[in-house]
């Protein structure tokens, strides 16, 4: 039998448990009751109370010498959990107003009672510091919700949490602490960013923005010896690459919201990731964990193309035209940076691992070893070719020439970075193919680089001394020819038009911007297109490039190789096909297939449309970032000089929709037994390519009419009758030899 003792202990045992399930019950209750909108049965009052002692059950200092801790530590825990859950639900329900009126009002007194008559918030935000990590968090989430709350109701910011941040930014360690403070913050400019509330969001920022310089000046210095030995000693703490990975979310949120202010006040702090750009890139060549890289080089990225909070945003409107004062000056320091970086050998010391997979990596068939991680590899090319697109826009007068060597220059270091990992770009002498293979998978991506790409062609082409066809060879030489990567992209999508026209309408890339500039371009030099459909042979268009290159890299069934002239494409497969299908037979099977059938668009409901026909600038949507204004300002605008003879186009009218068909037809004709020559490959994929845009042309005009069109493409039609007027002379002219 147990002494007198031990029988006061049992009791004392099973007075605390009674209280935990008493308690547990009272907030179960509670949180049901929340859920189908009824109010529960105790008080406001007593509901708070219990609360309360459920978040201050594990506040460090607590006098716990009496209490059986072997027997209820764990049943405490989730006591705080769950207390601190409840307070987050509460506050939710309230922001979103999903609550019935009487619910609200009583969930209203509930937080009262918390936050006004018991001081809730400093024991929330003294959980920051709970060794209890999940503990932390949730404490994180609930103090995160109520500010936000309190901000959009009352447009005031919390001091306990502000003091609590702002004292972590300038002293704490990487640890638990830091780490709630961080998300804390994060969370909140997320939640206002969604709600495009600016205004408080500008109070908020300046709130923070001493003790966020200053904590980045402690993370990112802006010497390169200083990053090194912040490196050293920083990796010595096991929370480090947690913490700095919370910095490097909040810094994406406030490159984010330097986006959204306009033409209004950016503050330093919204400008971290530019002023600290060349400490990020030394991050990404020297820190020892690669997740960190990968991150910092993610955010790069995201900065140098202008779309921060991509992952997060849920397609909300983040970015007017209009930038702030100082967006060009950074934009312009991030890209020098890079440039810097590139030019003291800062690729080779970026570390790309093998593509992970769920259950580890992945190994490839042969002796190609592992597929290396193409999410690295496609971020280093659009840091780099995005910068040195910004790099020539700055350049002006004299520089422009030197800037245009320097250019190529960086090309040539970026092709052998990508030699380095891949094996089929080793064999690849054609570099234009490699932006094809890189970007397949990544449609957003492939149109910024050709984007980008085009833009550095332009620029070396208005300032090196040399005809036009030395221009398009030296082009191919450095894989940035316009018109093989827009070959290239056709054949990866075996030239189907209503793939152009889902991109066309998709607001999730830029390719109409680079469809508009590259079509402009195209109408001023109809000969070196010519000439890069002879260096792109379709003697097995089957077979799309794409396909191609995807089997190559995960098999043996189909290798990019060259025959005969070096700048010569060609597709051989190392297992041949039992069916030989011809060239001619494939444009006429291409002219008739359709991935997705427009001409039935007289079922759809125009009344679900958000149509604005009348207007010549009405945009794609809200969110567009390439308007249809636009479009007509770069077709109408100045014309891109050329050193060969122009075609006129001032009496361009629109073409009967059989032209394209009618030219293909008589080129199918012209020699129906003979095999297909050089000349005659160079005609079948012009023919594909012109009938492709022909097709794009007609179904765009008539989804115009019927007024389901997103915008008014009145301009962008314009622009392709006159590509398609520039092929029906071009063949004129080649018959009438």
């Amino acid at each position: 039998m147990a002494g007198p003792y031990g029988r006061g202990r049992i009791m004392e045992h099973k007075a605390i448990l009674s209280t935990l399930r008493e308690r547990f019950d009272c907030l179960t209750a509670a949180y049901r009751c929340f859920l189908t909108g009824s109010c529960p049965s105790q008080s406001a009052a007593d509901v708070a109370g219990v609360i309360f002692s459920g978040v201050c059950g594990l506040v460090p200092g607590e006098n716990r010498e009496c209490a059986p801790v072997e027997y209820c530590r764990d049943n405490s825990v989730k006591l705080t959990c769950i207390s601190v859950t409840l307070v987050e639900k509460i506050t939710s329900s309230l922001t979103s107003q999903s609550l019935p009126p009487a619910v609200a009002l009583y969930c209203v007194e509930i937080l009262r009672v918390l936050f006004e008559d018991m001081d809730l918030m400093s024991q929330l935000v003294h959980q920051f510091q709970a060794k209890d990590q999940i503990i932390s968090h949730l404490a994180a989430k609930c103090v995160s919700m109520r500010v936000f709350y309190h901000l959009h109701k009352y447009s005031t910011v919390s001091p306990v949490w502000k003091q609590k941040c702002v004292e972590g930014f300038h002293s704490s360690p990487p640890g638990i602490e830091l780490d709630a403070c961080l998300w804390s913050l994060t969370e909140v400019l997320k939640k206002l960013l969604k709600g495009a509330h600016q205004e408080i969001l500008g109070k908020l920022l300046a709130a923070f923005d001493s003790s966020l310089s200053a904590l980045c000046s402690k993370f990112l210095p802006e010497e390169r010896k200083e990053v090194m030995q912040c490196l050293v000693d920083f990796t010595r703490n096991r929370h480090w690459g947690t913490t700095f990975c919370l910095l490097l979310d909040l810094l994406e949120v406030l490159t984010a919201s330097s986006l959204i202010c306009g033409t209004g006040v950016c503050l330093k702090s919204q400008r971290i990731t530019y002023i600290h750009s060349s400490a990020l890139l030394t991050i990404i060549s020297c820190s020892s964990e690669y997740f960190i890289k990968k991150r910092a080089l993610l955010l790069l990225k995201r900065a140098v193309l202008q779309k921060a909070g991509e992952d997060w945003a849920l397609g909300e409107v983040l970015f007017p035209g209009l930038k702030y004062e100082h967006f060009n000056s950074d934009m312009s320091m991030l890209a020098q940076s890079v440039l810097t970086a590139v030019a003291a050998n800062w690729l080779q010391s970026v570390q790309v691992e093998c593509a992970s997979f769920f259950g580890g990596t992945r190994h490839t068939r042969g002796d190609e070893g592992q597929k290396p991680d193409c999410v690295m590899l496609r971020a280093v090319s659009l840091l780099l070719l995005k910068s040195m697109e910004l790099h020539i826009q700055t350049a002006a007068g004299a520089a422009e020439a030197e800037s245009a060597k320097e250019v190529y220059g960086y090309l040539q270091s970026l092709w052998g970075f990508l030699r380095q990992y891949s094996v089929q770009l080793t064999e690849v002498t054609h570099l234009c193919c490699w932006v094809s293979w890189l970007f397949g998978e990544q449609d957003d991506d492939m149109f910024e680089a050709a984007k980008a790409l085009l833009s550095i062609f332009l620029n070396h082409r208005l300032c090196s001394r040399l005809d036009d066809l030395a221009v398009l060879e030296a082009a191919c030489a450095s894989g940035c020819n316009p018109h093989c990567h827009f070959l290239l992209m056709l054949q990866s999508i075996s030239f189907d038009h209503s793939i152009l026209l889902d991109f066309l309408i998709s607001t999730e890339s830029c390719f109409l911007e680079y469809f508009v500039r590259y079509l402009k371009y195209l109408r001023a030099d109809w000969q070196g297109f010519t000439a890069a459909c002879g260096r792109i042979s379709v003697s097995d268009c089957h077979l799309s490039l794409q396909q191609s290159l995807s089997a190559s890299c995960g098999g043996d069934m189909f290798a990019l190789t060259y025959k005969g002239e070096p700048d010569r494409v060609e597709f051989s497969a190392c297992v041949q096909p039992t069916d030989v299908i011809s060239p001619v037979e494939m444009i006429r099977l291409a002219a008739g297939f359709r991935l997705v059938e427009y001409g039935s668009s007289d079922e759809s409901d125009p009344e679900n449309m958000e149509v604005s026909q009348d207007e010549p600038g009405a945009s794609v949507s809200k969110k567009s970032r390439f308007r249809a204004v636009d479009v007509k300002q770069g077709i109408d605008g100045p014309p891109i000089p050329i050193r060969q003879k122009q075609y006129e186009s001032s009496n361009v009218t629109e073409k009967r929709p059989e032209t394209s068909l009618q030219l293909l037809q008589s080129e199918q004709t012209s020699s129906p037994n003979m095999a297909p020559q050089s000349g005659q490959v160079t005609c079948e994929t012009s023919a594909r390519a012109i009938l492709c845009l022909s097709e794009l042309r007609e179904v765009v005009t008539r989804l115009q009419t019927k007024k389901l069109f997103p915008y008014n493409p009145s301009s962008l039609l314009k622009l392709l009758a006159q590509v398609e007027n520039c092929s029906q002379q071009s063949h004129l002219s080649h018959f009438s030899k």
